[in-house]
C-alpha cells in the first residue's frame, strides 16, 4: 500500500474518531482542520493513483465530513437565486 494511501485512510480514521467525541463548536474547528489536511491528501492520493481511487476517496471524505457539505451546497443554492 502506497503512503499516500496510509495517510488517506488514517485520516479516515481519525475523523471517524474524533466525531464520536462531544464537542461545544459541533466539531465545526475540527471539520476546518481536518479539510485543510485533507486536501492535499486527497491530490497526493490523485497523483499516485488516478482519478478513480481519488473521487472514491473523495465521497467517503464528503460522507464523513457531511455538515460541511450541506452547509456549502445550501450556500452555493442561495447565490444562484440571485
Amino acid at each position: 500500500m502506497s503512503y499516500s494511501m496510509i495517510a488517506a485512510l488514517l485520516w479516515m480514521v481519525v475523523a471517524n474518531v474524533r466525531a464520536m467525541f462531544p464537542s461545544k463548536d459541533n466539531h465545526w474547528q475540527f471539520a476546518y482542520a481536518m479539510i485543510a489536511i485533507g486536501l492535499p491528501i486527497l491530490v497526493w492520493v490523485f497523483v499516485d493513483h488516478g482519478l478513480m481511487l481519488a473521487a472514491i476517496l473523495l465521497v467517503g471524505a464528503m460522507w464523513v465530513m457531511r455538515w460541511p457539505v450541506i452547509y456549502l451546497a445550501r450556500w452555493i443554492k442561495r447565490v444562484v437565486r440571485l
